[in-house]
């Protein structure tokens, strides 16, 4: 094996692409920013021949198999002279074989030369190369360079995985011999800018969807794009395609006032709160489903904020007002001013309504599922249906313990009566046998085999909202009784679980302030978990203190790809370092590289 140091001071003639180290490591447990990461990142060169398998290299091993390993990414390579370019680039000279979680660290094989589908012959094994290196944020934690993996992609500089063809031994020193050229010449560096730089070539795009030795995940990410350009215009491939479709922009930036008209007890526990402009005016209409973020002063210090779904249709009561259902809970600040001492004529600080949890224009049948306080978003979609007289077949289906804890139910029953196709299915599972006989619900939970038994048509739509575990249910219950999974909706009140892959003993603790002295930085509020907190000079993004406050962060390398958190920003401003390869659309923010210039309000 050639020492690294002489490979990297020989920068002479390019010759024949040979293997310069075969590089393994197995997981371990690694401490990052006071958590666990279970990686196998960390890759140390073998002596002598290395046995390649299907699925691995012999005594080599990933932490996170949902982003890395199996048949697809058997095998990792870099190349020594991408070696170079971060050792210039960073200032550093302490680099050693394996340094970049590579398998392979081989001289030659530029990214912008090697195709998807190129087949290679090293020592007695065949690989066929399958797609970029994902932009794993390990990489950065490796090389003690958080920037790295953004920079990966904005240098051209990915590496790639290969898939193991023929099985053998291979061992440093190797020549390196390519046995066939893949269809369509789509190299490794134009097919990584393709999924995370703007300007994509369309005729690229599709490309990419015909080339078979492309991994899965990538296929699937580029026939997104490709729907996306096709749906939105050609104007899409220029970076807009790799975005969810964008939805209106709010009706208002930031916050406003909104007054309180009136308050209205639906049960023993929920309270709808009626609002209205300041200054009498209509309020802009919302879409049924949508929701409200309210800052509310007078509960508490700093003032908490809360997320609360819209409960009436897209024009309020006729008047131009929003109203909110707001359930009491157990020591809820925000939930238990709003519906204990809260009186109308108060005034509450509102972010414009927000959220794509939104009925549907079609014609086909439509499910309205919910479980206690769930029920609002969907009451706001019946609202909707009824005021447009819709002839579409609507199932609504609620469950609750009983009629006590059952709000807006005559409410919902009214409305349903009022649409010529609609039904009602509802299930108590703790009510009295007078409740059961007074209100012809069904006993018990809401469980597959009921679900199935309503004969629920294939071609429904369906918005399910209630707890995670319900949600999980209905969504597997649905696709059981032969609906499209890609058909069901569903909305999760409060924050979304944590997606942090490789990370072990994540804590179960609620969002919590950070732990330490406080800060004197501009102020962070993360709505949906009610954490207002200041922002530390010495804590890097915004997602880092996401990550002290144990506030739930969505971002991850999943099917191949990597997804990195982007929430809608309510109020103030930020920056970014490093500068995003993509901004993200006006009124969002893209928190793994954010800094708060002001005080921030982000709905997360």
């Amino acid at each position: 094996m050639i020492p690294l140091a002489a490979a990297l001071a020989d920068e002479g003639t390019p010759g024949a692409p040979s293997l310069l180290a075969v590089n393994v490591g197995l997981p371990q447990n690694v401490s990052w920013q006071g958590r666990t990461v279970y990686t196998g990142v960390w890759k140390r060169p073998v002596s002598g021949p290395a046995m390649v398998r299907r699925l691995n290299i012999d005594g080599d091993g990933q932490g996170d198999t949902q982003g890395h390993g199996g048949e697809q990414r058997a095998v990792l390579v870099y190349q020594i002279q991408s070696y170079r370019h971060w050792q210039q680039h960073f200032g550093r000279d302490d680099f050693d074989y394996g340094q970049f979680g590579e398998n392979l660290t081989v001289d030659g094989l530029p990214d912008d030369e090697v195709c998807i589908g190129d087949r290679y012959r090293i020592g007695e094994a065949e690989f066929e190369v399958t797609q970029p290196r994902v932009t794993c944020y390990r990489v950065g934690l490796r090389l003690g360079e958080p920037q790295l993996p953004a920079l990966l992609v904005s240098h051209h500089r990915p590496g790639f995985y290969m898939r193991v063809v023929r099985e053998g031994r291979i061992e440093a020193g190797d020549r390196i011999i390519r046995t066939r050229t893949g269809p369509g010449a789509l190299t490794v560096a134009d097919t990584d800018a393709l999924l995370y730089l703007p300007a994509r070539d369309p005729a690229k795009l599709r490309l990419a969807t015909r080339i078979p030795a492309l991994s899965p995940g990538w296929q699937e990410s580029f026939r997104d794009l490709v729907k996306a350009a096709e749906t939105n215009g050609p104007d899409a491939t220029d970076g807009t395609a790799g975005r969810a479709p964008s939805h209106d922009e709010p009706a208002w930036p930031g916050f406003r006032p909104l007054q309180v008209t009136k308050i209205v007890p639906e049960s023993t526990t929920v309270f709808s709160i009626h609002l209205a402009a300041t200054d009498g005016t209509p309020l802009p209409a919302a879409r049924a489903g949508q929701y409200l973020t309210l800052r509310v002063p007078e509960a508490g210090r700093p003032a908490p904020v809360r997320s609360y779904s819209l409960s009436s249709g897209p024009g309020g009561d006729g008047d131009g007002c929003y109203r909110i259902s707001v359930k009491r809970e157990p020591h809820g600040t925000a939930s238990g001013y709003l519906t204990s001492r809260l009186r109308p004529g108060a005034v509450l600080e509102a972010a414009a309504p927000r959220g794509d949890f939104t009925l549907d224009e079609g014609t086909g049948p439509v499910l309205l599922v919910s479980a206690g306080i769930g029920l609002t978003p969907v009451l706001a979609m019946l609202h909707e249906l009824a005021a447009s007289g819709s002839d579409r077949e609507v199932r609504w289906i609620h469950t609750a313990r009983s009629p006590r804890e059952h709000p807006l139910a005559t409410e919902a029953h009214a409305l349903v009566a009022s649409l010529p196709h609609a039904r009602e299915h509802v299930f108590y599972s703790a009510a009295t046998p007078d409740e059961y006989r007074r209100t012809h619900a069904t006993p018990g939970r809401l469980t597959t085999d009921k679900l199935i038994a309503l004969a629920i048509p294939a071609d429904a739509s369906a918005y399910v909202c209630g707890p995670a575990s319900f949600m999980a249910d209905v969504r597997a219950a649905l696709t059981a009784a032969g609906v499209n999974s890609a058909a069901v909706h569903t909305e999760l009140f409060g924050a979304l679980p944590s997606i942090t892959p490789g990370l072990t003993g994540q804590s179960e603790r609620p969002p919590h302030q950070p732990p330490g002295p406080l800060a004197t930085g501009p102020s962070v509020t993360f709505a949906r978990s009610g954490i207002t907190t200041p922002y530390p000079a010495s804590r890097g993004s915004v997602l880092e203190l996401a990550d002290a406050c144990d506030v739930p962060a969505r971002w991850s390398c999943r099917t191949g790809v990597c997804h990195t958190c982007v929430t809608p920003l309510l109020s103030g401003e930020v920056t970014y370092s490093p500068s995003p390869l993509e901004p993200p659309d006006d009124g969002q923010v893209l928190i793994c590289c954010a800094r708060p210039d002001t005080d921030i309000v982000l709905d997360m």
